[in-house]
């Protein structure tokens, strides 16, 4: 079992910059495929990002390409999500979370963390 924390969460401007941080406790980090997960309010929780127990392979969804980064320090136990220019419609809470299962973008994610909220504003 692995336990989850997250941080780095809070209020921003269009066009900012926050990174958010997922601190890993428990089980070897690099057991997990780590991936971050958003929800707003009203709608079903989406996928943001993944990344593979190395750290080698990264995928991540449309609608953040090419703004949002996630990355990994398994020296740390923890997994980042960098996140820039962003926009009034990445206003959410952003989940952390770890897979036992291969890295594919149909992964189960096993464990949550509680997540932290951000807000970008106009």
């Amino acid at each position: 079992q692995v336990l989850l924390v997250e941080s780095g969460g809070g209020l921003v401007q269009v066009g900012g910059s926050l990174r958010l941080s997922c601190a890993a406790s428990g089980r070897t980090f690099t057991s997990y495929v780590m991936g971050w997960f958003r929800q707003a309010p009203g709608k079903e929780r989406e996928f943001v990002a993944a990344i593979s127990r190395s750290g080698g392979t990264t995928n991540s969804a449309d609608s953040v390409k090419g703004r949002f980064t996630i990355s990994r320090s398994n020296a740390k136990n923890t997994v980042y999500l960098q996140m820039n220019n962003l926009k009034s419609e990445d206003t959410a809470v952003y989940y952390c979370a770890a897979s036992n299962s291969p890295f594919t973008k149909s992964a189960h994610y096993d464990y949550w963390g509680q997540g932290t909220q951000v807000t970008v504003s106009s």
